[in-house]
């Protein structure tokens, strides 16, 4: 039985930069190094969550932003939180620097962003990941898009400098980032790079998040 908190460990990035295939492979050594895990992904896998996941391809602005982080906030309180307390690792796929980017992309400044996320948990690690904009875009092509943030050929590139303009705000909220440009990693690769970086964390860390002012 755990006798300690779980570890909160949140992945970002454009879409197409692969996350998916990431945490799959962060799973995947995790369970072999012993730890439970748990994934989860932004927006939740409840009804509401799903419904915010529906709505975004047509909601916009503060209407978009505000559902999202309280499918974020509800999310904490009935999955994440217990999941940790009872000593599970939580991967989990998008987290408040997606917001940062995409609600921002749709206009909504980053102080609103920051204030409507009032109360939302910093994870033990925060990573973004990045790869080159080309890159993503013949990813998307070959995949598929998922989402209206995905149509625009401009829109990673975009995504790219807002997630760096994002990452000054997290770590003045306390975020211990790891940042990484992985266009020429293999899932592996990527998942080596996360997992060494979390034996060095406390795993205690449940302050939650505040706009600067």
């Amino acid at each position: 039985m755990s006798t300690g908190r779980g570890m909160l460990i949140t992945l970002d990035g454009p879409g197409g930069v692969g996350k998916s295939t990431a945490i799959a492979a962060i799973q995947r050594a995790f369970v072999a190094g012993g730890r439970t895990v748990h994934t989860a992904t932004q927006p939740s896998a409840t009804p509401f969550g799903q419904a915010v996941r529906t709505v975004a391809q047509s909601m916009r602005g503060r209407a978009l932003a505000l559902a999202v982080a309280a499918d974020r906030l509800h999310q904490q309180e009935t999955e994440i939180r217990p999941v940790l307390a009872a000593g599970r690792t939580v991967l989990l796929d998008r987290y408040l620097p997606s917001t940062l980017v995409l609600q921002r992309a749709d206009g909504v400044p980053v102080q609103e962003l920051l204030a409507m996320n009032t109360g939302v948990d910093v994870p033990d690690l925060s990573v973004i990941l990045f790869a080159q904009a080309d890159t993503i875009l013949r990813r998307l092509a070959h995949r598929g898009t998922h989402h209206r943030f995905e149509t625009d050929p401009a829109s990673p590139q975009r995504e790219i400098d807002l997630y760096q303009e994002a990452i000054p705000h997290l770590e003045a909220l306390g975020y211990r980032i790891l940042a990484f440009d992985a266009t020429d990693l293999t899932p592996k690769e990527v998942a080596d790079a996360i997992v060494s970086a979390v034996p060095s964390l406390p795993a205690t860390v449940v302050d939650p998040t505040t706009p600067t002012r």
